[in-house]
């Protein structure tokens, strides 16, 4: 039975996920600050965590800092307020893994679980996967979740592995961004959704070179074949 983290201050809210989400076969533990969240993720017991944006004691902006910062890749999916894209593109800069705008229903919220739950099964039965990809001093181990830029290890999120395995597998292709989210988020790209952008910035941050993933105007991105 997969774990879920809900860390949110709103009891009511609290109480309804909770209950809907384990009649959906999940087990859920939840906390109602920002502190209380920092160390329940990095107990490592949980297969996702839900977070609230704004909490008291710990904003879950500062949440994901930290445990982003003590190299925690559990997959996060913060809860923002609806009409707010600063919280969510700063969220997804900082580490998040996917955001669901609130009030949410619990439905959209579980296919949000599923989804990452759905890419984690994958990477775990891919038996037949090759043991590296490599390319441009850039190296993806699949089944270890692992990855290295010159021989220096890459420090990525669950869906920025993702994303960074679907433009490998296919460099020297332009991949769209409807292609990346299918294939690495799990979903279909949503409209004005900016969160491939935001993670394809993150990831060239981390690389260190951002000439590797190159953004093919109206088409999608390509990892560069050197």
């Amino acid at each position: 039975m997969s774990r879920v983290l809900l860390v949110d201050d709103d009891a009511l809210l609290t109480e309804l996920l909770t209950e809907y989400l384990t009649a959906e076969g999940l087990n859920v533990h939840s906390v109602p600050d920002g502190e209380a969240g920092v160390t329940e993720i990095l107990t490592g017991q949980y297969d996702v965590v839900i977070l609230d944006s704004m909490m008291p004691k710990m904003n879950g902006l500062d949440v994901l800092k930290s445990v982003r910062s003590q190299s925690s890749a559990v997959p996060v999916i913060m809860l923002t307020a609806k009409g707010d894209d600063i919280d969510r593109i700063i969220g997804l800069e900082m580490g998040a893994d996917d955001y669901v705008p609130k009030p949410c229903t619990p439905r959209e919220l579980l296919a949000r679980i599923n989804a990452i739950l759905r890419r984690a099964q994958r990477s775990g039965e891919q038996t037949n996967a090759p043991n590296s990809i490599s390319v441009s001093d850039v190296v993806l181990y699949p089944a270890k979740r692992q990855a290295s830029i010159k021989d220096q290890p890459l420090e990525l999120t669950s869906t920025e592995f993702n994303l960074l395995e679907v433009l490998m597998r296919h460099a020297g292709q332009v991949v769209s961004k409807e292609t990346l989210s299918v294939e690495a988020l799990d979903r279909k790209l949503a409209k004005f959704d900016r969160s491939i952008d935001v993670h394809i910035s993150s990831i060239r941050h981390k690389l260190g070179d951002a000439s590797l993933i190159q953004t093919v105007r109206g088409l999608g991105y390509l990892f560069v074949k050197n």
